[in-house]
């Protein structure tokens, strides 16, 4: 039996819709708000979305649920006096210098200020500035943008699992930040910049590089090449009033040429590449007993995210460098001599769906003799304000072809920007040597879809493999391997929803179909190629022939692999507590790292503290909280004067200080 609500007396079919704004929506009406997010929990903090409903009054439509007959309204007097007046609040307390701000052109709050049509603020500043948060390679942290909707703080906590800013404070005084007020680059967030993929004012945007490439391609001693990444030509075109379609790619190429790039590469022929290195070798750890699964390696964020929390996973990590990566040491070890320039006059400049590419190619493991392998890293956002800058007609370039050697590819390279891209494609390769019948068509399907967490069993049974996507089910999944309750062969990481497709360097998505219409645009570019696997790209032929000799061999390990390590969470040594001068004092050091914190660290050094205060030993010890003495495995972990307590009990540590204050009070 059909069920309607009346929404502004016009009967609309309720179905599954969870709330009233999603049904409102349904009847194409768009009630503003902040704080909600189809991904997230529903919050309803901003008050932006009130309805009037018949016998209740006022409601937050996003956290109401619809019944059968319910009678709503969604723009009295009274509830559009509401909207502006929040609104008007929000301003008051906002940096206004909209001209100046990234997000000036996809801004929520100025979107709604229009419609609303305010037209001025009747409220006076209340909060004092706060410093910018420029720390990060990747991102921009402007707490005087914040309207406290708690998007990011969200996301942070229930897609990625990370929690790596929060709210602080009371009050007036409340505030998003990260831990212990530090920099974004000094806490344990991996980059991904999710939190300004769903931050509605620009609180949180992406750390611009754009001045750096226009620097470099106006010095005419410079030599300027482009890498493009697979999942940036199925969303530029979001930019100019397009639809996602691969057709795109040719214009962009163009309009780059006319910026002033003089090559420009696709960054899935070094997918390509990566495939082939990556499915070796797997092919030779599945053969020879080697550390398994093998976990991908081409997600920046998922890598430093391994590295903070899985250390002990370190090893069944893929060595292979991500494709940005690869492409750099390629481009720097051949172009120079192709294009007769010196390799330090070269600027590798990658355009990237995400963040965490910025990241990436300042690590120190891809710099050699001070020239990193990628110069610069671009987001999808950073090009389009450039061709725009340029003056560029995106829409009527005439298109042009990406620039040779490095710029044909494969479609098993072009799907790595969605998620279960990189498995396929490398069981594209594998399938003769496991025996998997690949389909005429090349699609493997097994691997394919949306959920977060997909497996699929293969080669009767002897190949299992996981696709996963948001961090959070990538933590749950790395927590089942360490317990023995899951086993895999493969294990296929992306942070991003989506995987690159929903990169949090690509245009902002409004809606989950935009993110699956990249999806299916990008699995159609690669129908429409003439080649599907890695193995068939005859400039990977070539360059194995000149340059690497075989796969995994000295050279190709030497220029396309690297290794991870153990990082800490928190970027610093410590936070003394003691105060006064500690240079003749004992040093106790308590770590509160995550994995020492839920071990009782925290009851350690509180106890440690009162201990110390009860017998008046303050001029003895110097107690500072450390972030990670990278062995979390061996938790909690203390430190009194020289000697390393792991495992450490309250009582065990009491009897040291004890023994300590005795001595010193002789």
């Amino acid at each position: 039996m059909e069920k309607y609500v009346y929404i502004n007396d016009r009967p609309i079919l309720w179905e599954d819709e969870i709330n009233i704004l999603e049904l409102a929506r349904k009847a194409h009406i768009e009630i503003p708000t902040f704080c909600y997010h189809s991904d997230l929990s529903v919050y309803g903090a901003c008050r932006l979305c009130m309805v009037e409903v018949e016998g209740r009054g006022l409601v937050t439509s996003c956290s109401t649920q619809p019944f059968e007959g319910m009678r709503v309204k969604t723009h009295t007097e009274q509830i559009l006096k509401l909207r502006k007046t929040i609104v008007e609040m929000l301003l008051a307390n906002h940096d206004q210098n909209c001209p100046q701000c990234s997000r000036a052109s996809d801004c929520k709050l100025r979107d709604i200020s229009n419609r609303l049509n305010i037209d001025k603020v009747r409220f006076r500043q209340t909060r004092e500035f706060k410093t910018v948060d420029l720390g990060s390679d990747c991102l921009v942290r402007d707490p005087n943008k914040c309207v406290l909707c708690g998007d990011c703080v969200r996301f942070c906590d229930e897609i990625q699992s990370i929690g790596a800013i929060d709210f602080a404070g009371r009050g007036l005084e409340v505030n998003v930040a990260s831990a212990y007020g530090k920099s974004l680059a000094q806490v344990d967030c991996v980059n991904c910049g999710q939190c300004a993929a769903v931050c509605p004012t620009g609180a949180i945007t992406v750390k611009s590089d754009i001045k750096e490439a226009w620097t470099a391609i106006h010095d005419p001693k410079k030599t300027v090449v482009a890498q493009i990444a697979p999942a940036v030509r199925v969303a530029l075109g979001e930019m100019f009033g397009l639809a996602a379609n691969d057709m795109t790619t040719g214009r962009m190429v163009a309009a780059m040429k006319i910026i002033g790039f003089d090559q420009v590469y696709d960054t899935s022929f070094a997918a390509d590449l990566t495939v082939v290195e990556e499915a070796n070798e797997f092919i030779a750890r599945k053969t020879n007993g080697g550390k398994l699964p093998i976990f991908t390696s081409c997600c920046p964020a998922w890598v430093k995210f391994a590295e903070q929390s899985f250390p002990s996973l370190l090893d069944n990590l893929s060595s292979c460098r991500s494709p940005q990566q690869m492409f750099g040491a390629i481009a720097k070890e051949r172009l120079p001599e192709l294009l007769k320039v010196e390799k330090k006059d070269l600027v590798c400049v990658s355009i990237m769906p995400c963040t965490a590419k910025k990241y990436e190619c300042k690590r120190p493991e891809f710099t050699n003799d001070s020239i990193p392998d990628v110069d610069i890293a671009l987001t999808t956002q950073e090009l389009g304000r450039m061709i725009k800058e340029a003056g560029i007609n995106f829409e009527s370039v005439e298109p042009e072809s990406f620039d040779l050697p490095m710029g044909f590819a494969t479609g098993a390279g072009v799907i790595f920007g969605n998620s279960g891209g990189v498995s396929e494609a490398v069981l594209r390769y594998a399938a003769d040597k496991f025996d998997i019948p690949v389909p005429e068509n090349i699609v493997l399907q097994e691997v394919r879809g949306v959920s977060g967490l997909r497996e699929a069993t293969l080669a009767d049974g002897n190949l299992k493999i996981a696709v996963v996507h948001g961090l959070r089910n990538a933590r749950e999944l790395c927590d089942k391997v360490m317990a023995g309750e899951a086993e895999y062969d493969i294990v296929e990481v992306m942070a991003c929803p989506g995987g690159c497709t929903g990169g949090a360097g690509q245009p902002i998505v409004l809606t989950q179909k935009q993110r699956r219409d990249r999806t299916k645009t990008l699995y159609h570019a690669d129908r429409t190629m003439p080649m599907h696997r890695a193995q068939d790209n005859p400039f990977i032929h070539e360059l194995y022939e000149e340059l690497l000799t075989e796969p995994n061999s000295h050279k190709a390990h030497e220029l396309l692999h690297t290794a991870y390590r153990h990082r800490k969470r928190i970027d610093d040594d410590e936070l003394t507590i003691s105060t006064g001068d500690a240079a003749d004092r004992c040093q106790i050091r308590v770590c509160v790292g995550t994995s020492c914190y839920l071990r009782g660290s925290q009851d350690i050094l509180a106890k440690t503290l009162q201990m110390v205060e009860e017998n008046a030993w303050g001029n003895y010890f110097d107690i500072a909280a450390t972030f990670c003495s990278e062995k979390c495995d061996k938790g909690p972990n203390v430190t009194v004067g020289d000697q390393v307590i792991h495992r450490a009990e309250l009582a065990q540590i009491k009897n040291l200080i004890t023994e300590e204050a005795s001595r010193r009070s002789k």
